[in-house]
């Protein structure tokens, strides 16, 4: 991997993290249109740089994170975490061998993407509007959401995440806010658990030039990343998900048809 390309895939990551079109799909969709070859390294720095993008969200919310007061915060994401870590252990082959497939992560898009054009008239009636007023059943059930973007890649955590909190009754911002902090422990965890497997299995990796590249793609995340979020946020309440599911179906479309003329390969 060059620098140009870290960049261009951190740009990628931080601009598709939070937003409900998955991020890990835009990556691996991109990774072959601008002739990154995937290995472990491609893995790790994936890994990582959706890690420092998800930061962002300790820094526009740190009163939140660092409100040491409110020690049922971090209840609720430790209750919501725990689906995820169960299922990343348990189904870690299923998961690897579906991160491959390019084709399953396209249609993941165009199924994820056909789900969003209704979830605004599904969910009308919301009943909880602050983070305070989320229960530790309600953050295990959007936690449970969690778990299927991790069995589906390309759904999106944070549209799982999203329409679980929908599902709990939470409105779009409360929603959208939940998923967000829970991203930070959740990708933590990946990012603590890719870097230990790859040091074991990978110990080359870990070279100068190669620790250059995560750190300015780890940067360059963080920053699209923070200003992503307050697009997403902003836009979210005024206009919903439909826009976001076109955007799916079409994505998913085109890499399909790329994949069927040999363009990218499976």
């Amino acid at each position: 991997m060059s620098l140009i390309q870290a960049i261009l895939i951190a740009i990628v990551e931080g601009l598709t993290e939070f937003l409900p079109i998955s991020s890990t799909a835009h990556m691996k969709f991109a990774n072959p249109l601008i002739g990154v070859t995937e290995n472990a390294f491609t893995d790790l720095f994936e890994i990582v740089i959706q890690l420092a993008a998800i930061l962002s969200v300790v820094v526009l919310y740190y009163k939140q994170f660092f409100d040491f007061k409110k020690i049922g915060f971090y209840v609720k994401l430790v209750i919501a975490l725990i689906p995820a870590i169960i299922a990343g252990v348990l189904l870690k082959k299923h998961i690897d061998a579906l991160l491959g497939d390019i084709v399953f992560i396209a249609g993941v898009m165009i199924a994820g993407g056909i789900v969003l054009l209704f979830i605004d008239k599904l969910f009308t009636k919301p009943l909880i509007h602050s983070q305070d007023a989320v229960s530790n059943k309600n953050a295990f059930v959007i936690g449970c959401y969690q778990v299927l973007s991790i069995l589906f890649p390309g759904l999106s955590r944070s549209a799982a995440t999203i329409i679980g909190g929908l599902a709990q009754k939470l409105d779009r911002r409360t929603a959208a806010e939940f998923s967000f902090f829970l991203a930070v422990p959740t990708m933590l965890a990946a990012s603590v658990k890719s870097c230990l497997d790859v040091h074991q299995d990978h110990p080359e990796v870990f070279s100068k030039d190669s620790m250059t590249l995560l750190a300015v793609g780890s940067v360059i995340a963080f920053i699209v990343a923070l200003i992503a979020i307050r697009f997403f946020i902003t836009y979210l309440q005024r206009h919903g998900f439909k826009l976001f599911g076109y955007y799916r179906i079409l994505a998913g479309s085109v890499i399909l048809l790329l994949v069927w003329k040999g363009i990218i390969h499976q």
